[in-house]
């Protein structure tokens, strides 16, 4: 139905969930990391919708990605250089002619195999199709074809990203599908509803008490 692209970082002290350091520790983000990384992937494997290739930062080298490569239909390839818009499009313009391609991170568990399957089916029709979230950006984007100007000079990591896309798709004239609303896991109250709602997810225990104090 369509080819699917997740983009991760190597789950390495200091370098994934880094926001997230100050509660979980250096180790524990890095597990965390790791965990999300496996969720993603299980995820991309039940929506059985096509080739999946895991986009690697900052390359592929680690056991984490060689393990995840070793599973039939998954195939990896290093991140480019860049912003997160150029590395998004270089996977868009690395997807297999006409099939369409539908791309998340691994910063959405929430994410399901129906979702997948529904973005690359909306492809059918639609130009663009978005899982807009919470904090204004999206958990996943899925394209028939490369689209450069949803990615350039964007402001990512602002809740503007969503609203942007949008509005730069209708200017561009494509035909935008939504899914359902989702949510990242970016800070330490993120990580207490994925606790919640995930009781079987292996979450790296609290190294800091990080309770809101009086101001």
């Amino acid at each position: 139905m369509a080819d699917l692209a997740i983009l991760a970082k190597a789950p390495v002290p200091g370098f994934a969930k880094t926001r997230l350091v100050p509660l979980l520790g250096p180790e524990g983000a890095a597990r965390l990391q790791e965990r999300l990384i496996e969720r993603a992937l299980a995820t991309a494997l039940a929506s059985a919708i096509g080739p999946i290739t895991l986009w690697c930062a900052p390359d592929e080298g680690h056991p984490a990605f060689q393990s995840a490569g070793s599973r039939p239909g998954v195939r990896l390839a290093r991140q480019p250089d860049g912003d997160l818009g150029a590395r998004m499009l270089a996977a868009f313009r690395a997807a297999s002619a006409g099939s369409g391609m539908v791309l998340i991170g691994t910063d959405c568990p929430v994410l399901t195999a129906a979702d997948l399957r529904a973005a690359a089916s909306a492809l059918a029709t639609a130009d663009l199709v978005i899982a807009p979230a919470e904090d204004g950006g999206y958990g996943l984007i899925a394209a028939s074809r490369p689209h450069p100007g949803l990615f350039e000079c964007m402001p990512w990591s602002t809740d503007q990203v969503a609203a942007l896309t949008r509005h730069r798709a209708r200017q561009g004239g494509l035909q935008i599908v939504e899914l359902r609303t989702v949510w990242d896991v970016d800070t330490p109250a993120d990580v207490a509803r994925l606790r919640a709602t995930n009781p079987g997810l292996d979450i790296p225990a609290m190294v800091k008490n990080t309770a809101a104090r009086p101001a």
